[in-house]
């Protein structure tokens, strides 16, 4: 039992987000919706304890705006070309599976290096393979060698950025970026 307790005890900013969302979701901040938000996220995190991350993370300001910033400008771009796509005349786009191994053996940046490909519109993670390190993704718009290797490239960048911004220098190194 302590196991947990403390767990919750290190995670209190994990816990004060939640209770904010929390609120936001209601759409109201009262009392009985704090403690509501307490209650259940302090339940969410003894139920589902989450692996532990902080010593595969460290926080860098100016590569995290470049990360976010960058990721904006992806987000957008990507979803231009999927509306083009959606409402061109022709055939459809084609598209192919890729696979693509990455430089970080964590599954913190495998797994968050595949939520930030799928959220980018026109990629969808298919699979994972947490021993090889490879996210197999679903790419509208690959339909050459060329394109493949253009998707292939931009994880591979994604996935650059964000252990520029958040990685430890051990990771880093891991990684080849240091």
């Amino acid at each position: 039992m302590r196991g947990p307790v403390r767990s919750l005890r290190r995670s209190w900013v994990w816990l004060l987000g939640s209770v904010v969302l929390w609120c936001l979701l209601w759409g109201e901040v009262e009392v009985k919706t704090v403690l509501g938000g307490l209650v259940v996220a302090a339940g969410v995190f003894w139920l589902f304890p989450m692996p532990p991350t902080g010593s595969e993370l460290t926080l860098r300001p100016l590569r995290m705006l470049a990360f976010l910033g960058r990721f904006l400008v992806d987000l957008v771009v990507s979803a231009v070309e999927v509306a083009w796509y959606a409402i061109r005349p022709g055939p459809q786009p084609p598209s192919s599976v890729v696979a693509v191994t990455l430089a970080s053996r964590s599954d913190f940046f495998l797994t968050f290096t595949g939520v930030l490909t799928t959220l980018i519109p026109g990629s969808v993670v298919v699979e994972a393979q947490r021993a090889t390190g490879t996210l197999f993704l679903h790419v509208i718009g690959a339909g050459t060698p060329a394109q493949v290797e253009r998707a292939r490239q931009r994880v591979r960048d994604q996935e650059r950025r964000l252990l520029l911004a958040v990685g430890r220098p051990e990771v880093l190194e891991e990684a080849g970026l240091r």
